[in-house]
């Protein structure tokens, strides 16, 4: 069978709004399809529906039969071990394997089920059986799972790990499509670079969601974006649809004002003229407007806002000094000995493995957690910001978004707190939105309003990317940079790093350290050691 993936007259709506109407699309085989579109737009819903899992309202899907596709259940294999769950993804190899095992246990075969065994054995050397669980655990050792998990049970194993046990099991058994709606949640960036350098050898038709501008431009050769109703497929990453789009968009935007002037045109001859003598031209006119409003005047989604990150009181130049930090926790190394002297206005992005400690780090410059040894001390006036991993945990619930952002600043207009909800895309009653019922996406630009307002001269943001769509992360890289203050971030996504960081914090094999250069220069500084020792560096773009 092919590996392309035929999507044929595909709409499909929730109540009053429509998300796709009559998608026709081809995923050839051999290509790398980033599925784009803001938060809202469809992509989640219509990935469900190329795997099968939702029904469109109208049209079909055809998929090849060994079509993987990442699941989100992190709970469904509890009882297997995490080779066993990696091997499930090939499911005719593992429907085999299992069969198989079922009739070595039984006391004696029959004739039947001897030759039954023979053709399980067939399809087992068919599928690469007998190398599946190397096969896993290569996988496993790329996604950063140490191989002294892998034959534990999925029960056992961290939540982290249980994600990229599940993005593995899609990855496993060479399918001829894959699906994987957000496949660089929860790694850190070198398990992002060894995922892009095993995409970009992967031969089938792959369809990824991402929110990782840079992830997108290093492995698709195409994007489908969802706008206007509809997909439209560009060829390259995603730089290069933007600027395709761009020029797109505005001619059809043009078009359709064009097209609304024309209407409100017709329509004032109509209501001048509609009693009077021109019976006929007022006719020919409100045909011509029947006319022009079939065409439906479809307007883009894409949304950005506008993050503002001022300063109130600027700090004193030495804003924060590190001396001999030291912290364990629970029972890791966070840092040992650790020095360093920030100055007004640097920014500083927080980097490395998961688990390594850069929440416990953030927690502790914030005051939440106290060092086992050593000092931190803020500077003169220095007023800090923080947005923690978990979001939803600085909201209140039992108020609304307005109310909350109120109680923050209580001298602030009415007025100007429904402008800066505006900025953040909480449009009209938006703002009477209860706080219990926000989305991620949501939740996350209402933390950078109440930022916007507090207008601190420090930033500690852990993880604020997660639950943003990509044009919130490149207006959120833009306000970093515009910044005037001093921020600490903790990111994983390349693109925002290299834009605004010009210090990291680093998490390495050798600890802890305070690195004073751009993500780039840090990323050939590692690589280094490696090519000198005869290692296969090399240098992404």
């Amino acid at each position: 069978m092919s590996s392309s993936i035929q999507v044929q007259g595909v709409s499909k709506g929730y109540g009053t709004k429509r998300l796709f109407e009559d998608v026709i699309v081809s995923f050839s085989g051999g290509r790398r399809y980033g599925l784009t579109g803001p938060n809202g737009a469809g992509k989640s819903t219509f990935m469900k529906i190329l795997a099968g899992d939702l029904e469109p309202d109208t049209g079909a899907v055809v998929r090849p039969e060994k079509t993987s596709v990442l699941r989100q259940d992190q709970y469904a294999f509890e009882e297997y071990r995490v080779l066993d769950a990696v091997v499930m993804g090939n499911h005719k190899l593992w429907r085999a394997m299992t069969e198989k095992d079922e009739l070595l246990a039984l006391p004696e075969l029959t004739d039947e089920q001897g030759t039954r065994l023979g053709e399980l054995e067939g399809t087992i050397a068919e599928e690469d059986g007998y190398t599946a669980e190397s096969e896993a655990g290569t996988l496993l050792e790329g996604l950063g799972i140490p191989v002294e998990e892998h034959t534990r049970l999925m029960k056992e194993v961290a939540g982290g790990f249980k994600l990229r046990v599940l993005l593995a099991q899609a990855l496993f058994g060479k399918p001829d499509a894959l699906l994987l709606d957000e496949p660089t949640n929860n790694l850190d960036l070198d398990t992002i670079r060894w995922l892009e350098r095993f995409l970009c050898g992967y031969e089938g038709v792959l369809v990824t969601i991402s929110h990782d501008r840079h992830f997108l431009n290093e492995i698709c050769t195409h994007i489908a974006d969802i706008d206007y109703e509809t997909i439209i497929v560009y060829p390259g990453g995603y730089d290069e649809m933007i600027m395709a789009k761009s020029q797109i968009r505005s001619r059809v935007e043009q078009e359709n004002n064009e097209r609304n002037k024309k209407i409100e045109q017709l329509k004032e001859f109509v209501a001048k003229f509609g009693a009077g003598t021109r019976a006929s031209q007022v006719q020919s006119r409100k045909k011509q407007i029947e006319k022009l409003a079939l065409t439906d005047l479809k307007k883009s989604n894409i949304q950005r806002p506008f993050i503002q990150l001022q300063v109130k009181k600027p700090s004193g130049k030495q804003t924060l000094t590190v001396e001999g930090l030291s912290k364990t926790w629970p029972a890791k190394t966070v840092c040992k000995g650790f020095d360093a002297l920030v100055t007004k206005g640097e920014k500083i992005a927080i980097v490395g493995r998961n688990g390594v400690g850069k929440t416990t780090l953030c927690r502790m410059l914030v005051g939440e957690l106290e060092p086992d040894a050593g000092k931190i001390t803020w500077g003169h006036q220095a007023t800090v910001g923080y947005l923690a991993q978990d979001h939803r945990e600085g909201i209140p619930g039992g108020m609304t978004v307005a109310e909350w952002l109120h109680s923050i600043e209580p001298s602030a207009y009415a007025q100007d707190i429904r402008g800066l909800l505006g900025k953040m895309l909480f449009s009209g009653d938006e703002g009477n939105k209860p706080t219990h019922a926000l989305s991620g996406g949501e939740a996350v630009r209402l933390l950078f309003a109440k930022l916007m307002l507090t207008k601190d001269s420090v930033l500690v943001l852990d993880e604020p990317t997660n639950h943003l769509d990509l044009e919130s992360i490149v207006a959120l890289g833009e306000a970093l940079v515009r910044y005037e203050g001093t921020c600490f971030v903790v990111a994983h996504d390349r693109d925002l790093i290299t834009q605004f960081a010009t210090r990291l914090w680093a998490f390495t094999p050798n600890g802890l350290i305070d690195f004073k250069g751009s993500y780039d220069q840090f990323l050939q500084e590692q690589e280094q050691p490696a090519a000198e020792t005869g290692g296969k560096a090399k240098k992404k773009k």
